[in-house]
Formats: C-alpha cells, sequence, structure tokens
C-alpha cells in the first residue's frame, strides 16, 4: 500500500502520522490506538503505563548531561472528532483515514483529518524515536479529550513528576497559547407524544454550511445548522406538523446540518415560504455560508406527527436558547464566553438538545448560563441536565516555560512569538490541578477548520513546529 505521506520532513512526524490515520479512534473508541501507542513503547523498551481509562503514560531517560534537568511533559490527546460530509460513505470504527495532500497542505477525503489532535501525537512519538538531546520525558497521550476531557479528568496525577508542560494541542505556529476556557455540558429532553392521525412525510434540510470548532471558530459568525431549522419550523408552526428532528453530531463542533421530517397541510404555501427563507438566508450569509440552502423532499411514506404542544416546545427550546459568543473581553481580542447547540437527536420516547457552553471565568457558566438554562427548562416543563465543569487555564504572570520558548522562538526565526489565550478547552488546566507546581505552555502548527471535513494542516509548518520543540528540549537543562 503506497504512503501518501511518504518523503515529507520531519520523515518520523509525517510516518507516525499516516500510521495513527489508519487506526480508529473517534472520542470514546480508543482502545485500539491506545493499544498501538502501548505496543509502540514496549518495542522500544520504554517505560509505559496504559491506565484504566486507556490514557498512555510513556517515559524515556534524560539524555546524557540532562540528568539534573527538570522532568519534562509532553502531552497530546489520541481520540479525533469524527465528522463527515452528508452522502459519505466512510466507518469510522473501521476506515482509515484517507489522506491527500493539496498545495502543500494534508486534508481527509470528506471527513476529519484528525490532525487535532494526531500531529501532536505523531510529534511525540517522534521525539521518543529519537536520539535527541532532551531531559526526562513523561509523555502523556490522553482518551476523549473532544467529548469533556474525561481521560485526563480521572488521570492519577502521582505518576508523574514533571515540572513543565509542552502541550502540543494549539493550531497556529509561532502562537504559544498560555491560558484557555473551561467548559461543561447541558442537555434537554423533551417526552414525546404522537397524534393518531397520519400524513404524508417531506423532509426539511437545512445544508451547506461549512462547521467549525465550537471553540476558536465560534467567533466567526458561521451558520448554525440547529438554529436556522428552528427558526424556519416557528414559521412553519401552523403550516406543518412535526414527526422527528435531527441536527448535528458533535457537541464541540457547530453543526453543518440539520433535518425535520414533517406532515404538510398547504404543500404550495410551505414550497413559497421555503423559497423566501432561501433568499433571507442567503442574504444574511452572504460572506460565511454561501453555499447554505434548505431543501423539501416528499419522503413518499405515511407518518404519525407528534403532538402540537410537544412540537412547540422542542421549536422554542431551540429558538430560546442562546447560541454563539456570550460575552467578550473589552481588554483584548478574546471570547470570555459562548455556547454551541450543537446536537439534536429524536426517537420514540425524546427529542434530545445536547449543549457545550464554555468560558473562562467559571461563574459566568455555573452561576449565570447553566441557571438560566435550569429556569428555561423548568418554564417548558422538560429535563435539563448539566455535566460537570472542567476547568479553564488561568493566564499566570510568571512562567519559566514560556520564557524558555519565547527565547527559543526569538532565536530561531528571528521575530517575536506571540503569547494569547484562547477560548477553546484545553487539558492543561486539568493536569495542573492535579500536578502541584506545574508549568504550562501550548503549541502546534497551522491547521484550519478543526472538527470539520475540511480540516487541513500545513506541511511546512509542522516541520517549523517540530524543529522549534525539538530545540525547546535541548535548552531545558
Amino acid at each position: 500500500m503506497s504512503k501518501v505521506l511518504e518523503g515529507l520532513k520531519p520523515e518520523k512526524v509525517f510516518y507516525y502520522f499516516e500510521e495513527i490515520s489508519k487506526i480508529p479512534r473517534c472520542s470514546g473508541k480508543e482502545k485500539q490506538i491506545s493499544d498501538y501507542l502501548y505496543n509502540f513503547a514496549k518495542s522500544r523498551n520504554l517505560e509505559v503505563v496504559q491506565d484504566e481509562h486507556l490514557n498512555v503514560i510513556i517515559k524515556k531517560p534524560a539524555s546524557r548531561g540532562y540528568e539534573n534537568a527538570p522532568v519534562v511533559m509532553l502531552q497530546a490527546h489520541m481520540d479525533m472528532v469524527c465528522e463527515k460530509n452528508e452522502g459519505v460513505v466512510h466507518d469510522f470504527d473501521k476506515d482509515p483515514i484517507k489522506l491527500r495532500i493539496v498545495d502543500g497542505y494534508i486534508y481527509a477525503s470528506d471527513t476529519t483529518l484528525g490532525a487535532d489532535n494526531g500531529i501532536g501525537v505523531a510529534m511525540a512519538m517522534a521525539v521518543l524515536d529519537s536520539e535527541l538531546e532532551h531531559p526526562s520525558l513523561e509523555v502523556l497521550i490522553t482518551t476523549d479529550e473532544e467529548k469533556g476531557m474525561t481521560g485526563a479528568n480521572k488521570l492519577d496525577g502521582s505518576l508523574f513528576k514533571s515540572k513543565y508542560l509542552l502541550n502540543l494541542d494549539s493550531e497556529e505556529e509561532g502562537v504559544f497559547t498560555a491560558g484557555c476556557a473551561g467548559g461543561s455540558e447541558v442537555d434537554f429532553k423533551i417526552p414525546v407524544k404522537f397524534q393518531n392521525i397520519s400524513g404524508n412525510a417531506y423532509k426539511i434540510s437545512v445544508k451547506g454550511l461549512s462547521g467549525g470548532h465550537s471553540g476558536t471558530d465560534i467567533h466567526k459568525e458561521k451558520g448554525n445548522a440547529n438554529k436556522i431549522l428552528g427558526r424556519i419550523l416557528y414559521d412553519f408552526i401552523n403550516d406543518v406538523e412535526l414527526f422527528s428532528i435531527e441536527g448535528g453530531s458533535k457537541t464541540n463542533a457547530i453543526p453543518r446540518e440539520a433535518n425535520a421530517i414533517v406532515t404538510v397541510k398547504n404543500l404550495d404555501k410551505v414550497s413559497e415560504k421555503l423559497d423566501k427563507w432561501n433568499e433571507t438566508l442567503k442574504n444574511e450569509y452572504t460572506f460565511t455560508e454561501p453555499n447554505i440552502t434548505v431543501t423539501l423532499t416528499d419522503l413518499n411514506k405515511e407518518v404519525f406527527p407528534l403532538e402540537k404542544d410537544i412540537f412547540k416546545k422542542a421549536v422554542a427550546l431551540i429558538n430560546l436558547i442562546p447560541v454563539g459568543v456570550l460575552s467578550k473581553s473589552t481588554e483584548i481580542d478574546l471570547v470570555i464566553s459562548s455556547n454551541n447547540l450543537g446536537v439534536i437527536t429524536s426517537d420514540d420516547k425524546y427529542i434530545k438538545l445536547f449543549n457545550h457552553p464554555r468560558s473562562s471565568v467559571e461563574t459566568l457558566l455555573t452561576k449565570d448560563f447553566i441557571p438560566a438554562m435550569e429556569q428555561l427548562a423548568s418554564i417548558l416543563g422538560i429535563e435539563c441536565e448539566k455535566g460537570s465543569y472542567y476547568p479553564g487555564w488561568e493566564y499566570a504572570k510568571e512562567s519559566k516555560i514560556r520564557d524558555i520558548c519565547i527565547e527559543v522562538y526569538r532565536d530561531m526565526f528571528k521575530k517575536e512569538p506571540v503569547v494569547s489565550a484562547i477560548h477553546a478547552g484545553l487539558e492543561c488546566g486539568l493536569l495542573m490541578d492535579k500536578i502541584p507546581g506545574l508549568d504550562a505552555i501550548s503549541m502546534g502548527p497551522d491547521a484550519y477548520d478543526a472538527h470539520s471535513p475540511n480540516e487541513h494542516v500545513s506541511i511546512n509548518s509542522v516541520g517549523n513546529l517540530y524543529k522549534l520543540l525539538c530545540e525547546i528540549l535541548k535548552r531545558i537543562k
């Protein structure tokens, strides 16, 4: 089997990324990739632990002359967001990611690439499989980062002696991340009841949206297919009856598609309204979502729609849940809090809505957004479940590892790096809680459109970042 990335440099990084891309590793389904990493370490006689949550910890002794240097943790996550374009035949539980190179970038073929965070994993593996000069290393590859950081959350901090943490899960070369948002989950359940009178089924579809990361892309005014469908259904509240509704597939990905199956009272009227909605949405999203479209398809089958009050509750809930940027800093260009209505599902028992709120100020979630959602659920007479809050990472006034990284970057590239905080979630905050005194920084190559089938990563930037990483390790003495 030919290797798509063969010959790219740094060779070991791209070799391991291609190997990783052959292994299924959706969040919550990491057994195969975890075993692969464990066996990788064993075959090189490295100390390795695979804990009960499938996190993998690999330790490598210090190079000669580095015995007294601070222990360094390299950290990445093994899971990936599994998204694909509509109509694409791809089984994430068994099919390898099909890699391709376009104009100096690596893409997948109509699916997410998994550079988030497979590139970070590949870099850590390349360091382990090298003769580089470095301090004692503790390489931590966690599970289930994308769905709630449960791997890092359940980690035993006593297994580590690290003083510095180099997280490899950022997405912009020349930018060192030194702070991030925390987050939670807020889910709603609406019990359903069906009418006794059936009707011919039609599917209303919102599609053509670009999607993206619900943290780093939340400020880009991308369309949320679930929210758009909610607006349309409210306009149709007296023209159709709702049978089911589905939208999105991951809470941390801005939903690209959403569908509702309805019965229609007046087809001509609904079709006319749908044409107007296409005009309205094309106008609203001229610059951010030029390919948005709403369609109506005859399914040629009979269904028994939901009782009207259930329809109204579902539409009201979708439309009243705030999404996008909820608050911003007045000092720097940074989103403080946000929410993503990422997934809607329905079956013969419930309509369920899944949200992923984020904030770098914990109380804006725990004392504001979540209580507001609980009140909304109470008013509508439905269930609301909140997940546990994972901590953010507060920017430190002083950081030795940050100073080292800045100095190395200046020396190598003859320019100043950017040091920033981001609205996405990183595992640094959790790890710093578990390992007292841990000093952290995050870095990564230029990568784009994470959590969407357009995800891609710069080949040249991967090379630059790996050289930077190797030099940083060399300087820590």
